[in-house]
């Protein structure tokens, strides 16, 4: 019998890990190939993994809840079969690691003992928890109740995960030379001269350096607390973290879309009969973002670690809203090169899906540029935040009839139009004013310049 890794699939350029949040099978079920195995989510997207060969579960490398690294080996499936020279070396690798986890075991267990006679004191070690400055996976919770390690002691670990999370090994390494360091700490007390009075300077500045801890929940009676959501939270991480990472400049447009409104309430129930879909005004502004990332293609780009990535595609990402209230961006490819059908089709599939929760991983990732329609909720115009690691993002903002100066060459006159304001937020690091002016400009002149007589 052979035995098939069941890994994390890469999930997007910017999704590092993703959390267990359920498995759909238990160990000894039989699994067909492509039938999901487990959930899991991202900050971006809940998704079900399925599983590759056919097969019997054997074993579960992760509980719900854990954070696992993207190409992790999260299950391990029986297949039918002999196992090939990959699996051999893989055996072998396992061997080798659990050979070194028993040295590691030996020399924990050896310093546990010294620890247990420097904490006999402590009969009970409080639980230690994530908090909002770091987070800790179940696994470094486990290990650090097990060595009796407090909350205090736990945050001084320096880590090498992501964020600088603590990892399995970081703990493990710190477990195994605890003992030597609390020894030599005590050394150095023994022999270190009577202290200096307190510095009031000294002990002000410590003071304002170290992290300030969260104010308490202050709350009447008749006051509801609600635990944020896990998207919520992620989704406020990422906000915060791109308006501390980009320079946020806003250039403002007004475009007259009459043409467009007229066009659209003329031809949009011939093209439902003979689609099957509702021509919506997403698609027609999608057309014309496109046409003009086309033509300015250093707004197509990428900012990382001081170097500019210009985007061969430009893949727009849309902002949808979910039933939960949280929003999600999926991605519409290659969208210059789709017609105002195709356009259509691919905005409305999206925004099914997304209302349904059904999106997959490859739908919201791989976004050069992004766009939000602030007008739906009849806003007029709102200054978003960028979808980091892209350098743009553009407001859509309600269409409204108002009263404007129309140029005619028989002379000016007042009449009755319909005018949207777009708002471009930009990357000011690697976007200048003048190129965030021309590219909102250059938006507003394709809509501008739309044919009444267009035909689809």
């Amino acid at each position: 019998m052979a035995k098939f890794e069941l890994k994390l699939p890469k999930m997007g350029e910017s999704v590092a890990e993703a959390t267990v949040t359920s498995w759909l099978k238990n160990v000894g079920d039989k699994i067909e190939a492509d039938e999901a195995v487990f959930e899991i989510a991202t900050d971006k997207v809940d998704s079900e993994v399925p599983s590759e060969v056919d097969g019997v579960l054997i074993e579960k490398r992760f509980e719900v809840d854990d954070v696992v690294q993207v190409g992790e080996v999260i299950a391990i499936i029986e297949t039918e079969g002999e196992d090939n020279e990959t699996e051999t070396e893989t055996e072998t690798e396992v061997e080798s690691e659990s050979t070194s986890n028993e040295t590691k075991e030996e020399a924990t267990s050896h310093v546990a003992e010294v620890s247990n006679t420097v904490t006999a004191a402590k009969a009970q070690t409080e639980a230690v928890s994530s908090t909002e400055a770091r987070f800790y996976s179940p696994l470094v919770k486990n290990i650090a109740k097990k060595e009796g390690i407090p909350q205090s002691e736990l945050d001084t670990i320096s880590g090498t995960g992501k964020d600088d999370r603590v990892t399995k090994n970081d703990i493990l390494d710190y477990v195994a030379h605890r003992g030597s360091k609390s020894a030599q700490n005590a050394s150095e007390s023994a022999q270190a001269p009577p202290a200096k009075a307190a510095d009031p300077k000294a002990a002000e500045q410590k003071s304002a350096a170290e992290p300030k801890k969260p104010a308490p929940i202050v709350a009447s009676g008749e006051d509801e607390i609600i635990e944020m959501s896990r998207m919520g939270k992620l989704i406020a991480h990422h906000m915060v973290e791109s308006a501390q990472t980009a320079a946020h400049v806003q250039s403002f447009i007004e475009a007259d879309v009459t043409k467009i409104w007229n066009w659209r309430k003329k031809v949009k129930d011939s093209f439902a009969k003979r689609e099957g879909e509702n021509l919506t005004f997403t698609p027609i502004f999608m057309e014309a973002i496109a046409k003009a990332l086309r033509d300015f293609p250093m707004m197509n780009i990428s900012l990382q670690d001081n170097k500019i990535i210009k985007k061969k595609h430009i893949n727009l990402g849309m902002a949808a809203a979910l039933p939960d209230g949280n929003l999600i961006v999926p991605v519409i490819k290659d969208a210059d090169q789709l017609n105002l059908v195709g356009m259509t089709k691919k905005v409305n599939d999206l925004a099914r899906r997304a209302r349904e929760n059904k999106l997959k991983p490859d739908d919201i990732q791989g976004g050069t540029y992004t766009v939000t329609n602030v007008g739906t909720f009849g806003s007029i115009m709102g200054t978003p935040i960028i979808n980091q690691p892209q350098v743009g993002i553009l407001a859509l903002g309600a269409i409204r009839k108002v009263p404007a100066v129309v140029e005619t060459p028989e002379g000016d006159f007042i009449g009755i139009r319909y005018r949207m304001f777009l708002s471009h937020s930009y990357d000011h690091r690697v976007v200048n004013g003048a190129l965030g002016g021309q590219f909102v400009k250059a938006v507003k002149d394709h809509l501008e310049a739309w044919d009444s007589n267009r035909e689809i």
